[in-house]
């Protein structure tokens, strides 16, 4: 698919089918993350795949926000293996995170695979569940599945603000 159609017709699907990813488009997605670019190549973030039905009840016991998708990636990222930036005031753990995840969820669309980007859940709970290392921090969940019928856009999911409000020259 072009990506102008990606990133255009990228939705946040919040009602799952319960047909399963398969194995070829689960790879392609996780190493279009791999190849996200990060602050001096550290590559701090680690992707965990949820899809047994364990892993995916503690999902469900930290968010209302799985809409029944059958895979969910955690997107994390080592905090001991970070770039601070000048002024001690941010790192790179975030940001890269972020842009990890970002590549994921256009590279799931580019699939044909609906995703929607999991933020309300507090990370600390689930980093326990989950018991991840307790020097990864949650970015954030990315639901992966196909929609179910019925399922599409919210109805202002086109509505977006001009360039002349969201763009300034200096």
């Amino acid at each position: 698919m072009e990506f102008k159609h990606v990133i255009r017709n990228r939705y946040s699907c919040k009602k799952y089918s319960d047909r399963q990813v398969d194995s070829e488009d689960l790879t392609a997605i996780l190493e279009a993350g791999r190849l996200a670019p990060t602050a001096k190549n550290l590559q701090e973030q680690h992707i965990y795949v949820l899809q047994s039905a364990d892993a995916l009840a503690k999902i469900d016991a930290a968010t209302p926000c799985r809409y029944g998708a059958p895979t969910v990636l955690v997107v994390a990222f080592d905090k001991s293996n970070v770039f601070t930036y000048p002024g001690d005031k941010r790192d790179s753990g975030v940001e890269d995170a972020t842009i990890v995840a970002t590549h994921l969820m256009l590279a799931a669309a580019d699939r044909g695979v609906d995703n929607c980007w999991i933020n309300f859940f507090d990370p600390d709970k689930l980093a326990s569940a989950l018991e991840l290392p307790e020097n990864e921090e949650i970015l954030m969940l990315l639901d992966l599945g196909f929609a179910a019928e019925g399922a599409g856009p919210l109805p202002n999911h086109a509505s977006r603000k001009g360039l002349d409000e969201t763009v300034s020259y200096l």
